[in-house]
């Protein structure tokens, strides 16, 4: 494998950054993970677009190449990969080992890229069950202490959580997503995802604000709008989502992912979901393949 770092390809065990690289210090940095089918970035312009705006939020709105999109081409090529988990980061880069960032920054730009099967109506899912997912008392950072809407390498909120889904696993238990809360109680993603529920007919989602606006998230939306059958976005509380009948979790990588059951509670798939998958894996053929 080789990924690319700095504007050059690299052999995977020789990429390295430096150990006063900010993004390394102090998860000073934005990312952005993506999928790649038959050799397209799906929705890149709008991974490249909230990358872009989360740099600006760290007020380093020059740190994004602008080749980036070369750039991740040239990784995909290198390593002859045609359907991928693309990652693509930006650090601030290498800075003296105080707090505040210099006004300059000499950023830290690397692609990774590691091989998934072929998507799209004639593909298989990367997940082989759907998912067991687990309430955390872990609660979302509330957004006017770190912005919601971006997107840094600072996960420590995330993997608080996960460390209680390891806690809570045993041999008849083990959950695959924590599902996250904001500080009043209501129901906001999971650490990794989104999440959306049908009740009576309406696929429900939390609505912005403590959450990270998925781009997968905004796909769904965007497909279910066209469609019959009602969509909501609104507050919810954790019975809304035990007593739903179906759900499920959305990620670029995940895509559509069934929720089997939430703490124990069975719900599983059904037609919406079904359909939103199917719908999903359209556009994923109408752009890509």
């Amino acid at each position: 494998m080789e990924y690319h770092v700095d504007g050059d390809l690299v052999a995977r065990e020789d990429a390295t950054v430096s150990v006063e690289d900010r993004g390394f210090r102090y998860g000073d940095a934005a990312f952005e993970t993506c999928r790649a089918y038959g050799g397209e970035v799906f929705a890149w312009s709008d991974h490249r677009d909230r990358l872009a705006a989360t740099c600006e939020t760290l007020g380093m709105a020059e740190a994004v190449p602008a080749d980036l999109t070369e750039r991740v081409a040239e990784t995909l090529a290198a390593n002859d990969l045609a359907d991928a988990y693309v990652r693509v980061s930006v650090t601030r880069g290498v800075q003296s080992g105080k707090l505040t960032p210099k006004p300059a920054t000499d950023p830290t730009v690397v692609v990774v890229v590691k091989p998934l099967p072929r998507g799209g109506l004639a593909g298989e899912r990367v997940w082989d069950d759907p998912a067991t997912v687990q309430t955390v008392t872990t609660r979302r950072v509330p957004s006017n202490a770190v912005p919601a809407d971006a997107k840094t390498h600072n996960y420590l909120n995330g993997i608080m959580a996960r460390l209680e889904l390891r806690r809570a696993t045993t041999e008849d238990h083990q959950p695959d997503e924590a599902l996250v809360r904001d500080q009043a109680g209501r129901v906001q993603e999971g650490t990794t995802s989104n999440l959306f529920f049908v009740s009576d007919g309406v696929l429900k989602t939390p609505e912005r604000g403590e959450l990270l606006p998925g781009i997968t998230r905004e796909h769904v939306l965007d497909i279910a709008r066209g469609e019959s059958f009602p969509v909501e976005t609104g507050e919810y509380d954790l019975d809304d989502v035990r007593e739903a009948d179906e759900a499920f979790l959305t990620n670029s990588t995940w895509e559509l992912r069934p929720v089997e059951s939430v703490d124990g509670i069975a719900i599983g798939t059904g037609p919406i979901t079904t359909l939103c998958q199917r719908l999903y894996d359209e556009r994923v053929d109408v752009r890509c393949y």
